[in-house]
This record gives structure tokens, C-alpha cells and sequence, in this order.
């Protein structure tokens, strides 16, 4: 397929509307897909420094 203009390009002979929609949701997908163990990532690991710290306030010392 060629297209002789930009505006043609982004048309998309008329169905530019639904190819720009899927490349948009595909995008969103993908950066959802890896941003998503990332941050759930960091969460555990905070929590995990959180509980830590209070188990070793209320430990007994020795």
C-alpha cells in the first residue's frame, strides 16, 4: 500500500480510525504489561523492609 500524502497515511484508506485505535491499545497494553510487575515489585519490597524493621523493634534483646 502507498499513500501519496500524510494525511493520506493517517487515513489509512478509511480505516485509520480503527488501526490508530489498535496500535494505541496494543501500546497501552504492552507498557501496562511491563510497568505493572515493576511497581508491584517495589510494593513487595517495601512492605517487606516495613516488616522487618517493626519485627525488629518489638524484638526481645538479648
Amino acid at each position: 500500500m502507498e499513500f501519496s500524502s500524510f494525511s493520506e497515511f493517517l487515513a489509512m484508506g478509511k480505516h485509520g480510525f480503527y488501526v490508530w485505535l489498535s496500535y494505541g491499545l496494543t501500546a497501552l497494553i504492552v507498557a501496562f504489561n511491563v510497568l505493572q510487575p515493576w511497581l508491584r515489585r517495589r510494593q513487595l519490597i517495601k512492605q517487606h523492609t516495613q516488616r522487618l524493621r517493626r519485627e525488629k523493634k518489638h524484638a526481645p534483646s538479648t
